[in-house]
């Protein structure tokens, strides 16, 4: 099932009050951030005014204080606009600002999206609806533009995407179903996996429509650089997919030392030709580049040795440094979940 995005149409002052009052939906938006620079202040600022018209929005900041200023200065009247609650406590510092917006929540059905995510109103409505039945959304994020980084790491997408589900930048709760659970762990790395783990540990439904895309805006190519071990350290997390990340580059040494490189080429197409299975899929070829599939054995490469390097972080250094912090875990297991729900009531007994 795909979602077409209806074509648009400039909105005036004078179809203002009408956008509001016709196509608002009771639909919280929850944006965490914490910048150190403003280079995409306008871009986002735009943005935020587009999405407050569709619904509320809340941005939780923990920017600096100087950063944080001009941010309310941009966003007065057009967004609500909090700090972190000081009594979440967590290393994630996203998902103490997940945490802090859905529990302001004015709405049940809340987006939690990051700063790089771009919904527009026909994927709002989409989720809303589905919301009705689900307790979890989990979209499909595409790339635009498509800068080099940007199409190499699409080859992950589809190959996700053909064997699964891909994991966005966004995700949409109902909050009272995220209350009852009491949230989830802020001191993991792979704070999305954590959330559908947690949701599911508690009975939670979820649905990952892979027709249902929202457009993400890639990172620039030193950030992307930089995000490369830290993402292979989520796959911690993920026994089956860590062993056949740590599985790859063995198996290229092992047929370059036997010299059959045959070998390789008949592999890289098997990866290509899943590739492109997952680009197809629920008519992804609207969203994504014709070529996207031949990045995929490129990923596959990257993820193979960056996943060498994030074993070695975990085992040498105790965990993977980002935002200024180190992680241990990249998330808990399913088990580890489930024992933590039924804790209070086995202790109570």
């Amino acid at each position: 099932m795909s979602f077409d995005a209806p074509a648009r149409t400039p909105v005036g002052p004078a179809d203002e009050g009408r956008v509001r009052t016709a196509r608002r939906l009771p639909v919280e938006y929850v944006l965490p951030l914490r910048w150190s620079t403003d280079a995409g202040l306008a871009e986002l600022t735009g943005y935020l005014n587009e999405l407050a018209r569709l619904v509320d929005v809340t941005v939780v900041d923990g920017s600096a204080p100087e950063v944080f200023a001009r941010h309310a200065a941009a966003w007065r009247g057009v967004v609500r606009h909090l700090a972190p609650d000081p009594a979440v406590r967590g290393v994630n510092g996203k998902v103490v600002g997940v945490l802090t917006g859905v529990a302001a929540a004015r709405h049940e059905h809340v987006v939690i999206a990051d700063d790089d995510v771009r919904h527009d109103e026909a994927g709002l409505h989409a989720v809303h609806r589905l919301l009705d039945d689900v307790d979890l959304v989990r979209p499909q994020n595409y790339f635009d533009p498509v800068p080099w980084h940007a199409w190499w790491d699409t080859g992950r997408s589809l190959l996700n995407r053909a064997l699964g589900a891909d994991w966005p930048g966004t995700l949409a709760v109902r909050r009272s179903t995220f209350v009852a659970m009491g949230g989830y762990d802020p001191d993991v790395l792979f704070e999305n996996l954590e959330l559908v783990r947690t949701m599911r540990a508690y009975g939670g439904v979820e649905a990952a429509p892979p027709g249902l895309y929202v457009r993400r805006l890639p990172p620039d190519a030193t950030h992307f650089r930089g995000q490369r071990v830290r993402q292979a350290y989520d796959d911690l997390a993920q026994p089956a997919r860590l062993v056949t990340s740590l599985a790859v580059l063995p198996a290229v040494v092992a047929a370059l030392a036997a010299r059959r490189p045959g070998l390789l080429l008949g592999a890289a197409a098997a990866v290509v030709a899943l590739a492109e299975v997952g680009r197809r899929r629920a008519g992804g070829a609207r969203v994504f580049p014709r070529t996207a599939a031949l990045a995929a054995p490129l990923w596959l490469l990257e993820r193979g040795a960056c996943s060498w390097l994030a074993v070695v972080h975990r085992m040498l250094r105790g965990g993977v440094p980002y935002a200024g912090a180190r992680f241990a875990r990249a998330a808990n297991t399913p088990g580890a979940l489930r024992a933590r729900r039924t804790a209070p009531s086995t202790s109570g007994a």
